[in-house]
Formats: structure tokens, C-alpha cells, sequence
């Protein structure tokens, strides 16, 4: 009996990969609560205040517990590969997002962030070398076009597309990528340690831009809103990864990456629950296809055809 794995050779495969789709799943339901919330925040923060200040409040949080259990500091070779992740989780997608959610409904940008499975599996494919079938890339292409796709006809035409939207998408690709960079890494320095010393090498840029926030745009929030920040700050940024690094390092990266395709769904209810947001059938029917695509994805990038 052959057991088929991308990874490498266990006596008892299965156990890990279930381990490692639970682990993935947890962070998942911990990231979907991240655009209705930032959307509730922007309301009385500065998206520069809350993409910033939220790292800031993660970092030290990352910096008390790497203290704490006295971790070793990681190589020369291994900070560079901080940065991407940092680049891509702290600094990337946070901003972008927190930017985007001040014009668009929390609904709309979930459907675009659905994207993130395909795009983050097509990562994990190009940086770990995991050899997908050639469908697979057509999947995530029709993924991406349905996105692209759902987004005009939202704003009128191609050539109608908002500045929102835009970031969005730059915010997928900067995501996946600090997705991908991380899975691997945890592989070597741990999960929750990877984005912890994300946070701290990051956390300089953070502190300074969350200094311009407050000089630009002094905060002026109510309660609900600190507390949709403050989720945003202990978890989103930094208790979510401790399970969603675990999983992707259990991996393999492009089968845990299919978890995700709970995320998009979840945040258009959580938007509907919490915002009140209407759901129309064009964010139905456009979350679908996104999603759709997405599953087809990463179910089929084992082996090339």
C-alpha cells in the first residue's frame, strides 16, 4: 500500500495531516472575525492607527513570551526570512486591509480575500517546491478572474474598480506570501515563535507609524471599538497564528491552505451578524465562485498531470 505524501515518510500519516487541518482551523475561525472587526474599528480609529497599532500591542505580547521561555535568537539566514513574513502578516496585510475597510463592506472584502486559499497554496507550491497538477493553476486562475469579476460588476465595470478593492488584492498576495514563508519556517523555529519574532523585528516600523497615527489623528473611539481593536491586537495578530503557523508547519502547506476556504464564508456572516450588512445574491453567488474555484485549487496540486 502506498501512503501518498508531499512531506515526508510517516509510519502513520493521517494522524498529523488531521492534527494539522485542526490546527489550521482554529486559526481560521480566529482570522474570521478580523474584517468585520477591523470595519467596526475604523469607525473611530484611523486605519494607520489600527494596521499599526495592532502589531504594536502583538510585538509585546511576542516580546514577553519569547523573554519568558527564553528562546533562542534565530540565525542570520533565519531573520531575513523574518522579514518576509513580518513584511507580509505584520506589516502588509493589516494596512492594506485596515485602508480598504474604510470605503468597502466587510462582506465585499471577504469575498475578494477568499482568494487567500488558491493564492497561498500557489506560495507554497513556488517556495517549497510542491509539485501540483497543471489544473491546479488553472483553478487558481479562474479563481483570481472570478474575483477580479465580482469586484467590477460590484463597482460597474473594469474600469470602475476602487483604490479598495486594489489594496485587497495586493493584501492577498502579500499575505500569501508571509503564509507561505512562515509555514516553512515554523518547521525550523517553532509556530508561535515564528510569528512572535515577526512581530518583534517589526515592531520598530509599527511603533513609529503608530506614533504618525496619533499625531496625525488623535484616537477617538467608544467601547465597542477599543474592544474590536484590542481583538484585532491579541488575536488576530497574534494568538491566531499560534495555531494557523502549527498547522501549515505540520502541513503539507497547500492541503492545510484549504481550511482557509472557511474564512471568506465565515467573515460574510460574521459582516451580516455583527454589521448588519445586507447580503445580496451578487456576494452570494460571487463568494461562491471565488470559493469554488479556491477548493479546486488546493484539491488538486499533488501531482503533476
Amino acid at each position: 500500500m502506498t501512503v501518498q505524501s508531499s512531506a515526508t515518510h510517516q509510519t502513520h500519516p493521517v494522524l498529523p495531516r488531521l492534527a494539522g487541518l485542526g490546527w489550521g482551523l482554529v486559526g481560521v475561525i480566529a482570522f474570521s472575525f478580523t474584517l468585520p472587526f477591523t470595519r467596526v474599528a475604523v469607525d473611530g480609529l484611523s486605519p494607520l492607527f489600527i494596521g499599526s497599532g495592532r502589531a504594536v500591542i502583538a510585538a509585546a505580547l511576542a516580546a514577553l513570551a519569547l523573554t519568558l521561555t527564553r528562546q533562542r535568537l534565530p540565525s542570520a539566514v533565519q531573520w531575513a526570512r523574518l522579514a518576509i513574513v513580518a513584511a507580509g502578516v505584520v506589516v502588509g496585510f493589516p494596512l492594506l486591509t485596515s485602508f480598504a475597510l474604510t470605503t468597502t463592506p466587510a462582506s465585499h472584502a471577504a469575498v475578494v480575500i477568499g482568494l487567500l486559499p488558491a493564492a497561498t497554496a500557489a506560495m507554497a507550491v513556488l517556495r517549497a517546491k510542491e509539485r501540483p497538477r497543471r489544473s491546479f493553476w488553472v483553478f487558481a486562475i479562474l479563481g483570481a478572474a472570478a474575483a477580479v469579476l465580482f469586484a467590477a460588476l460590484q463597482n460597474g465595470g473594469i474600469a470602475e474598480l476602487r483604490a479598495a478593492d486594489l489594496l485587497l488584492f495586493l493584501a492577498v498576495i502579500a499575505c500569501a506570501i508571509g503564509y507561505a514563508e512562515g509555514g516553512l519556517l515554523a518547521r525550523e523555529l517553532g509556530a508561535w515563535q515564528t510569528v512572535s519574532w515577526a512581530l518583534v523585528l517589526a515592531a520598530p516600523l509599527m511603533i513609529g507609524a503608530t506614533m504618525v497615527a496619533i499625531a496625525q489623528q488623535p484616537p477617538r473611539a467608544d467601547p465597542i471599538e477599543w474592544a474590536a481593536f484590542a481583538y484585532l491586537g491579541i488575536v488576530s495578530m497574534f494568538l491566531g497564528f499560534f495555531a494557523w503557523y502549527r498547522g501549515l508547519a505540520m502541513g503539507p502547506m497547500a492541503q492545510v491552505s484549504q481550511v482557509q476556504l472557511v474564512q471568506p464564508v465565515l467573515g460574510i456572516l460574521w459582516a451580516a451578524i455583527l454589521l448588519h450588512e445586507r447580503i445580496g445574491w451578487p456576494t452570494a453567488i460571487g463568494g461562491l465562485a471565488v470559493i469554488g474555484c479556491a477548493a479546486l485549487a488546493v484539491r488538486t496540486r499533488s501531482k503533476p498531470d
